[in-house]
């Protein structure tokens, strides 16, 4: 499909221009370092959600760029922090804001990016959008920090990972699409739709990035990475629930002691592919992104709708 889509283009020129107005400061490095970001910013795929769920639901106002700036900047405050958490040197195949200008400066732009973000959301009054976002930083932090304390034990049901990637992942794009949603309405039972509209979409775009740490192709991390950080993720769950005793005990000691020997972890990815669970990821993540677009048809068919929809089919099929 077409990143991004022809019918937000010029909506997403406004929110490009509003949005490095945002991250202006009179502090000069500051102003260093979030031009080093913006210009290596990703496919910027939360902010076309927000402007095109405010599009199919009634129309992109002032409040929609708000809302899609503030997205950004909590996203991207997310990831700079990120790579603080993991001690990252890349980000997107280029150096991190980590590896440039290492922790205490990294920790404090994340702080910075996230204060403007409710800065310009509370100066505009924009509280219910501010609401849905606020949420959803709570809710990654809890999602995070649920993950970290399973890879611990190495004990973790299936019902626990969806818990956990609804909070890390999930719950931005979700508020994102709801966030834009009401900016366009007010309205508090369109806005929950499209909410739980991009949780499903969110879920079906980690299992995808989850299934990447199997495959073989150059996708912007290594493969095999998530066993070795003992993430225990969808694939590798399902295997371990139904293996046999001595499989899962094989299994359960690479994760723990061997999850940095590359011919181990190799061995793990074949026994996770043979057990059938690539496969049986892969089934769920589409039937996330079929109920998502089950929401979406109860919205009128328009180009918004047909964009979302394309959206939507890019988080399962992309390749990167």
């Amino acid at each position: 499909m077409r990143i991004p889509p022809a019918v937000i283009t010029e909506e997403l020129d406004i929110f490009d221009s509003r949005f490095k107005t945002a991250l202006q400061s009179p502090v000069p490095m500051l102003n260093r370092i979030t031009s080093f970001i913006v210009k290596r910013k990703g496919k910027q795929m939360r902010p076309m959600f927000v402007l095109l769920a405010a599009k199919l639901t009634g129309g992109v106002t002032d409040a929609t760029y708000r809302a899609a700036s503030l997205v950004e900047l909590l996203h991207t405050a997310s990831l700079v922090h990120d790579d603080v958490v993991d001690e990252s040197m890349e980000r997107r195949g280029f150096f991190s804001t980590y590896a440039l200008w290492k922790a205490k400066a990294s920790v404090l732009i994340g702080d910075f990016l996230l204060a403007r973000g409710l800065k310009l959301s509370l100066e505009n009054s924009d509280f219910r959008i501010l609401q849905y976002l606020s949420d959803a930083v709570e809710r990654m932090a809890e999602g995070e920090l649920l993950q970290m304390e399973k890879a611990r034990t190495l004990n973790l049901r299936e019902d626990i990972y969806f818990e956990i990637i609804r909070n890390k992942t999930a719950s931005l794009l979700a508020s994102a699409c709801a966030a834009g949603a009401f900016s366009s309405t007010g309205s508090e039972e369109i806005a929950e739709k499209m909410r739980l509209f991009g949780e499903k979409v969110g879920v079906a775009f980690q299992i995808k990035d989850d299934l990447f740490d199997y495959g073989s192709a150059a996708v912007g991390k290594p493969t095999g990475n998530d066993i070795k950080e003992k993430k225990l993720t969808l694939p590798i769950i399902y295997t371990l629930n139904r293996a046999d005793k001595p499989t899962r005990r094989r299994l359960i000691q690479v994760l723990k002691n061997d999850n940095r020997n590359p011919q181990k972890v190799k061995e793990v990815i074949q026994t996770v592919v043979d057990a059938g669970g690539i496969r049986y990821a892969e089934e769920k993540m589409d039937q996330f992104r079929d109920e998502a677009l089950a929401i979406l048809k109860d919205f009128p068919v328009s180009a918004s709708s047909a964009a979302l929809e394309e959206l939507v089919r890019y988080t399962t099929d992309r390749k990167y």
